[in-house]
Order: C-alpha cells, then structure tokens, then sequence
C-alpha cells in the first residue's frame, strides 16, 4: 500500500469488442447536438456546443442493470455514440482529429431531469442531474480499425422493446472531428477520455424494472435495466 492514506480504486474499464480493456480517464458530454432535440427541450439550434463531464466511476459496463437514482421523479434515458480517445492532444485541427479515435461504442447518458430543469432555472451546474453515480451504461467498443469512422446510420433506443429514440448519425449538427477540436481548445484530451456526442429526440422518463435496449448501426449496442 506504500504512503497512501488507502487502497487506490481499481480503473474503470470499458471491454473492447476484439480483446483488451479500455481504461477511463474522463467522460466529457456534449449537451445538445441533434436539431430535433435541442428543439424538444425547448432551445435554440443555433447555439454552439457546450459540453459537461461525468465522473469515470460513473460508467456501468456489460448490460449490468443500474438502480433508480435517488432525488428524481423523472429519470430519463438519452442514447449516444461514444467516442474514444486513444491519443493526446490539444487545440486539435479539425481535419487531424479522427486520428485522435480508438474506437466508438453505444452509450446511455441516464439524466435526473426534474434536478437539470431546476438547474436551468437557477443557472446552477448540472452535475447532481448529469453526473451521478452509474448515469453513463457503455456497450463494447469497437476499434476505428474495424468499423473506420460511422457517420451515418440509425441510432435507436428502445424501452421494454418499444422504440422511444430514433434518429441517424448523420443528423449531428456538430460532427465528431468537429466535437474534438472544439472540445480540445478548451482542455487537452487525452488517451483514454470518453466523448459522448449527444442524444436524438425522443428522450423520455423510465421506472423500475424498465429494460432498455440501445443500438447504433455500424457500432454495437449498449442495454440495461432499471433495477426494482
């Protein structure tokens, strides 16, 4: 144990679909990126991007069913490509960025929405709604070298099998190479940080023992439940 006060926590791993781990470093969010959801949540599609964090420990891996988070009446579900960092840089050009990707997987950014809206209000941060604890179910990652760079196909999120999000990749407003140059003028990003790109419309509230099924064409799927 050396001079630590105690045991440092174990990485979170996320599983890479051909072998091997991918360890996280951090879990940065895009907050609006589809036109048609930035316009269910009531705001304008001509803003920028902006972006906050979720902590690593919040990630759930392997379909493992993830409990009702406390303080909320209206958990809510939002399906997103996840992209993977696999080499370090910063103030990144738009046209070198894609050589900054490992890989994608499907992800769930799970949101306390009744918390995010009074946050809103407020003008108050979003980490007690974004950032709680396992808020960020991540399927298999799938290495740029198998599945090269998506940028079209059906994203599609479906609770108790009835579909409740469905929209296409290439709808983003702000595309991934654009994401990470963006993003790294503000932070470098490094070798194992996680980039999640923003949720199609169709967001909506999930109860105990909901299943919910997430897929991206091209990517993989991520899946879990809401534990009774």
């Amino acid at each position: 144990m050396g001079d630590f006060l105690f045991a440092p926590y174990n990485p979170v791993t996320v599983p890479i679909a051909r072998g091997g781990l991918f360890a996280v470093r951090r879990v940065y969010c895009v907050g609006r990126n589809y036109a048609e959801h930035i316009i269910e949540m009531g705001n304008d599609t001509r803003d920028p991007p902006f972006f906050f964090a979720k902590p690593a420990d919040a990630v759930v891996v392997g379909g493992a069913a993830i409990p009702y988070p406390p303080q909320t009446a209206d958990f809510h579900h939002e399906i997103e490509l996840v992209v993977a960092i696999g080499k370090d840089g910063s103030a990144i050009a738009r046209e070198d960025a894609l050589s900054h990707v490992y890989g994608y997987a499907a992800g769930l950014d799970m949101t306390r929405r009744d918390l995010q809206a009074v946050a809103k209000k407020a003008g108050r941060p979003w980490e007690m709604a974004k950032g709680f604890d396992f808020s960020a179910p991540i399927g298999t990652i799938e290495p740029v070298s198998a599945i090269g760079h998506p940028d079209k196909g059906a994203i599609t999120l479906s609770v108790n099998g009835v579909v409740r999000q469905r929209g296409d990749l290439s709808d983003q407003i702000w595309s991934v190479a654009e994401t990470i140059a963006y993003l790294s003028g503000f932070v470098t990003l490094r070798a194992g940080d996680l980039i999640m790109t923003g949720t199609p419309a169709g967001v909506g509230a999930v109860v105990a023992g909901d299943l919910l099924e997430g897929s991206i064409a091209g990517v993989g799927t991520v899946r879990t439940a809401i534990s009774q």
